[in-house]
């Protein structure tokens, strides 16, 4: 569970700003007070920096933790839909058991078999074995203003939005515009370029969307 959070506040821009527990408790799909707690924890273990009402950022201990975690799992992600032709809503779970067992020397012998994938098949960018990497954008489809073009970048590792995603015309690497935020926790409807279909994107899938 701690390497869940690291994960995700790594995701989600924590090692150059604060992460609000709003935006972990939304990623992870969990109750708010679970991630007071978890945050408390990680503090105490000098893994992470919790400023009140701010958020949280990861300490250089926390940060290269989640690199060599984020590392190993989108490595084998990349795998299982390259090499063996998996869905992408089916590897998160596959590559989170094997993440937990993958020594360095076979994650740097997958990743020279790979052929150093930058990035994972969700977009989400892979730390090379000296924790160098291209940073993600973190603006979410949630934080864009109706009206602007954005490509999709990357989605969030998380087996349920994953699944939400598939069964859309939504991918990585499209253009597309903004069209509205509906209220209320309402969907964004965005409108791909390509073939003009209009899509509405949940509110919390929207959150686990980013854009550039």
């Amino acid at each position: 569970m701690k390497e869940d959070y690291l994960k995700i506040i790594f995701e989600l821009g924590g090692t150059k700003k604060k992460v609000s527990n709003k935006q972990i408790a939304l990623s992870l799909d969990i109750a708010a007070g679970s991630v007071t707690e978890m945050v408390g924890k990680l503090v105490q273990e000098g893994l992470a920096k919790h400023t009140p009402y701010a958020g949280i950022s990861l300490t250089k201990k926390g940060i290269r933790y989640a690199e060599t975690l984020v590392r190993k799992h989108r490595i084998w992600e990349d795998f299982l839909v390259d090499k063996l032709d998996y869905d992408l809503p089916d590897v998160h779970t596959e590559a989170e058991v094997l993440e937990h067992v993958t020594s360095e020397r076979l994650v740097d012998s997958l990743e020279a078999f790979l052929g150093h994938p930058t990035h994972c098949p969700h977009g989400g960018a892979i730390p090379d074995k000296d924790g160098h990497y291209q940073e993600d954008s973190h603006t979410s489809l949630a934080d864009t203003a109706d009206g602007e073009s954005v490509t999709i970048e990357r989605f969030i590792d998380n087996h349920d939005l994953l699944v939400y995603l598939h069964d859309t015309p939504l991918k990585i690497g499209q253009d597309v515009t903004v069209l509205k935020h509906d209220p209320f926790e309402g969907p964004v409807t965005v409108s791909i370029k390509a073939t003009g279909e209009e899509i509405p994107v949940s509110f919390k899938a929207a959150h686990n969307v980013f854009v550039k």
